[in-house]
């Protein structure tokens, strides 16, 4: 049986910024601070840290994130089961170009909770190029959005 496999493409691929976070935030400003009694070196070394356990890769088809520096674990959503793509972004985050990205989808890893994806770089222009991408994976698969309200709503 021949099947019509389309080869999976890159789009994009990034990590969380700490250097961003640090100027973009006002926990990173307090962190700065905070350097000036010392304490703030370790909290820039867990959030540094934390930023380089994962790595987050968006291909035509899918989101792939990748987590741990021991122990590894690497999830994936389907961009056709996206269903909302959210960004957030403060006054100070827009100085940095930063922002926190929440995913919802029908995912079953993803389905009773959001996907966070914090201090990302260029966050707005990603979530744009996010959507865009999730429209054309519904229409090459020719899946259409069905909302079922619970019976719950009803009474």
């Amino acid at each position: 049986m021949v099947g019509t496999y389309s080869a999976e493409r890159q789009v994009d691929s990034f990590r969380s910024s700490t250097n961003r976070w640090l100027l973009g935030s006002f926990g990173g400003w307090l962190t700065i601070l905070a350097c000036a009694i010392g304490v703030g070196l370790v909290i820039i070394a867990i959030r540094w840290l934390q930023n380089m356990s994962a790595a987050y890769e968006v291909t035509d088809q899918r989101l792939i994130v990748r987590r741990g520096l021991i122990m590894k674990s690497i999830d994936e959503i389907e961009l056709y089961r996206i269903k909302d793509v959210r960004v957030d972004f403060s006054v100070i985050n827009q100085i940095a170009d930063i922002g926190t990205i929440t995913i919802t989808s029908s995912d079953r890893t993803t389905r009773n909770a959001s996907f966070v994806l914090r201090d990302v770089p260029a966050a707005r222009e990603r979530r744009e190029g996010l959507r865009k991408l999730v429209d054309r994976a519904r229409q090459r698969r020719g899946v259409r959005e069905l909302d079922v309200d619970d019976e719950d709503d009803y009474r």
